[in-house]
Protein backbone atom coordinates (compact mmCIF):
# COMPACT_ATOMS: atom_id res chain seq x y z
CA UNK A 1 0.00 0.00 0.00
CA UNK A 2 1.22 3.49 -0.87
CA UNK A 3 2.46 5.62 2.01
CA UNK A 4 0.67 9.02 2.01
CA UNK A 5 3.98 10.80 1.44
CA UNK A 6 4.78 8.71 -1.66
CA UNK A 7 4.04 10.84 -4.71
CA UNK A 8 1.67 9.47 -7.31
CA UNK A 9 3.73 9.39 -10.47
CA UNK A 10 3.05 7.63 -13.74
CA UNK A 11 5.85 5.17 -12.92
CA UNK A 12 4.23 4.39 -9.58
CA UNK A 13 0.81 3.94 -11.22
CA UNK A 14 2.29 1.61 -13.83
CA UNK A 15 3.76 -0.62 -11.11
CA UNK A 16 1.28 -0.50 -8.24
CA UNK A 17 -1.48 -2.98 -7.50
CA UNK A 18 -4.88 -2.57 -9.11
CA UNK A 19 -6.36 -1.66 -5.72
CA UNK A 20 -3.75 1.07 -5.20
CA UNK A 21 -4.37 2.39 -8.71
CA UNK A 22 -8.12 2.58 -8.11
CA UNK A 23 -7.59 4.12 -4.68
CA UNK A 24 -5.40 6.82 -6.24
CA UNK A 25 -7.53 7.60 -9.30
CA UNK A 26 -11.02 6.34 -8.46
CA UNK A 27 -12.35 9.86 -7.94
CA UNK A 28 -11.18 11.32 -11.24
CA UNK A 29 -14.52 10.40 -12.85
CA UNK A 30 -17.51 11.21 -10.64
CA UNK A 31 -18.66 8.25 -8.51
CA UNK A 32 -17.13 5.84 -11.03
CA UNK A 33 -14.09 3.98 -9.70
CA UNK A 34 -14.87 1.29 -12.28
CA UNK A 35 -13.23 3.57 -14.86
CA UNK A 36 -9.96 3.50 -12.90
CA UNK A 37 -10.32 -0.28 -12.57
CA UNK A 38 -10.55 -0.65 -16.35
CA UNK A 39 -7.61 1.71 -16.84
CA UNK A 40 -5.51 -0.25 -14.34
CA UNK A 41 -6.02 -3.36 -16.44
CA UNK A 42 -4.59 -1.63 -19.54
CA UNK A 43 -1.24 -0.59 -18.08
CA UNK A 44 1.46 0.46 -18.66
CA UNK A 45 0.97 4.01 -19.88
CA UNK A 46 3.66 6.06 -21.61
CA UNK A 47 2.29 9.41 -20.49
CA UNK A 48 -0.60 11.20 -18.83
CA UNK A 49 -2.38 11.69 -22.16
CA UNK A 50 -2.44 7.94 -22.81
CA UNK A 51 -3.80 7.29 -19.32
CA UNK A 52 -6.47 9.94 -19.74
CA UNK A 53 -7.44 8.64 -23.18
CA UNK A 54 -7.84 5.14 -21.78
CA UNK A 55 -10.08 6.35 -18.98
CA UNK A 56 -12.13 8.54 -21.31
CA UNK A 57 -12.57 5.67 -23.76
CA UNK A 58 -14.31 3.69 -21.00
CA UNK A 59 -16.92 6.44 -20.81
CA UNK A 60 -17.24 6.80 -24.57
CA UNK A 61 -17.88 3.06 -24.95
CA UNK A 62 -20.98 3.23 -22.74
CA UNK A 63 -24.36 2.63 -24.32
CA UNK A 64 -26.51 5.76 -24.58
CA UNK A 65 -28.60 4.60 -21.62
CA UNK A 66 -25.54 3.81 -19.49
CA UNK A 67 -23.95 7.13 -20.48
CA UNK A 68 -27.02 9.05 -19.29
CA UNK A 69 -26.84 7.08 -16.04
CA UNK A 70 -23.18 8.01 -15.62
CA UNK A 71 -23.88 11.68 -16.36
CA UNK A 72 -26.66 11.61 -13.76
CA UNK A 73 -24.07 10.83 -11.08
CA UNK A 74 -22.77 14.40 -11.36
CA UNK A 75 -24.02 17.09 -8.98
CA UNK A 76 -25.90 20.17 -10.10
CA UNK A 77 -23.77 23.30 -10.30
CA UNK A 78 -24.48 25.41 -7.21
CA UNK A 79 -27.26 22.95 -6.37
CA UNK A 80 -28.49 21.51 -3.10
CA UNK A 81 -25.63 18.99 -2.93
CA UNK A 82 -23.11 21.82 -3.17
CA UNK A 83 -24.92 23.97 -0.63
CA UNK A 84 -25.24 21.00 1.73
CA UNK A 85 -21.59 19.97 1.29
CA UNK A 86 -22.68 16.51 0.05
CA UNK A 87 -20.45 16.25 -3.00
CA UNK A 88 -17.30 14.25 -3.66
CA UNK A 89 -14.05 15.90 -2.62
CA UNK A 90 -13.24 16.45 -6.29
CA UNK A 91 -16.55 18.18 -7.08
CA UNK A 92 -16.30 20.24 -3.90
CA UNK A 93 -12.85 21.41 -4.98
CA UNK A 94 -14.04 22.13 -8.54
CA UNK A 95 -17.16 24.07 -7.56
CA UNK A 96 -15.21 25.76 -4.77
CA UNK A 97 -13.18 27.65 -7.34
CA UNK A 98 -16.23 29.90 -7.79
CA UNK A 99 -17.65 29.45 -4.29
CA UNK A 100 -20.75 27.83 -5.77
CA UNK A 101 -21.68 26.21 -2.47
CA UNK A 102 -22.65 29.59 -1.06
CA UNK A 103 -24.55 31.65 -3.62
CA UNK A 104 -26.61 34.58 -2.37
CA UNK A 105 -30.38 33.86 -2.34
CA UNK A 106 -31.03 35.52 -5.71
CA UNK A 107 -28.15 33.67 -7.38
CA UNK A 108 -29.29 30.44 -5.74
CA UNK A 109 -32.74 30.83 -7.29
CA UNK A 110 -31.18 31.46 -10.70
CA UNK A 111 -28.95 28.36 -10.49
CA UNK A 112 -31.86 26.25 -9.20
CA UNK A 113 -34.13 27.32 -12.05
CA UNK A 114 -31.46 26.66 -14.69
CA UNK A 115 -30.71 23.25 -13.13
CA UNK A 116 -34.44 22.34 -13.19
CA UNK A 117 -34.86 23.41 -16.81
CA UNK A 118 -31.73 21.61 -17.92
CA UNK A 119 -32.62 18.31 -16.21
CA UNK A 120 -36.17 18.49 -17.57
CA UNK A 121 -34.89 18.98 -21.11
CA UNK A 122 -31.89 16.64 -21.17
CA UNK A 123 -32.42 14.14 -18.36
CA UNK A 124 -29.05 14.67 -16.67
CA UNK A 125 -27.35 17.55 -14.85
CA UNK A 126 -25.56 20.40 -16.57
CA UNK A 127 -21.87 19.51 -16.68
CA UNK A 128 -19.28 22.22 -17.07
CA UNK A 129 -15.56 22.35 -16.37
CA UNK A 130 -16.15 25.11 -13.86
CA UNK A 131 -12.45 25.73 -13.26
CA UNK A 132 -12.29 27.24 -16.75
CA UNK A 133 -15.04 29.78 -16.02
CA UNK A 134 -16.11 32.75 -13.97
CA UNK A 135 -19.61 32.83 -12.49
CA UNK A 136 -20.73 35.07 -15.36
CA UNK A 137 -19.32 32.85 -18.11
CA UNK A 138 -20.69 29.72 -16.39
CA UNK A 139 -24.18 31.23 -16.31
CA UNK A 140 -23.86 32.33 -19.94
CA UNK A 141 -22.76 28.81 -20.97
CA UNK A 142 -25.66 27.33 -19.00
CA UNK A 143 -28.20 29.55 -20.78
CA UNK A 144 -26.67 28.96 -24.21
CA UNK A 145 -26.52 25.18 -23.81
CA UNK A 146 -30.21 25.09 -22.87
CA UNK A 147 -30.90 26.06 -26.51
CA UNK A 148 -29.18 22.98 -27.93
CA UNK A 149 -30.59 19.67 -29.09
CA UNK A 150 -30.25 16.61 -26.85
CA UNK A 151 -27.64 15.15 -29.22
CA UNK A 152 -25.57 18.33 -29.20
CA UNK A 153 -25.77 18.53 -25.44
CA UNK A 154 -24.73 14.93 -24.93
CA UNK A 155 -21.60 15.68 -26.97
CA UNK A 156 -20.99 18.87 -24.99
CA UNK A 157 -21.32 17.00 -21.69
CA UNK A 158 -18.71 14.48 -22.85
CA UNK A 159 -16.36 17.28 -23.89
CA UNK A 160 -16.72 18.84 -20.45
CA UNK A 161 -16.12 15.47 -18.76
CA UNK A 162 -12.89 15.23 -20.76
CA UNK A 163 -11.76 18.66 -19.53
CA UNK A 164 -12.75 18.01 -15.91
CA UNK A 165 -11.12 14.60 -15.76
CA UNK A 166 -7.90 15.84 -17.36
CA UNK A 167 -7.56 18.57 -14.73
CA UNK A 168 -8.34 16.09 -11.95
CA UNK A 169 -5.68 13.70 -13.26
CA UNK A 170 -3.16 16.52 -13.41
CA UNK A 171 -4.05 17.37 -9.80
CA UNK A 172 -3.44 13.78 -8.69
CA UNK A 173 -0.17 13.06 -10.47
CA UNK A 174 3.21 14.38 -9.49
CA UNK A 175 5.43 15.00 -12.52
CA UNK A 176 8.24 12.53 -12.79
CA UNK A 177 9.11 9.13 -14.12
Amino acid sequence: MRHPSTPITLAWLNGCSEAEFVNALGGVFEHSPWIATQAAQQRPYDDLSALHASMLDAVRRLSPEALRGYLSLHPDLAGSEARGWRMTAESTRDQGTLDLAAPNPEDGETWDELNRRYRAKFGFPFILCIRRHTRATALAAFRERLTRSPEQELCAALEEIALISRLRLEDQLTPGP
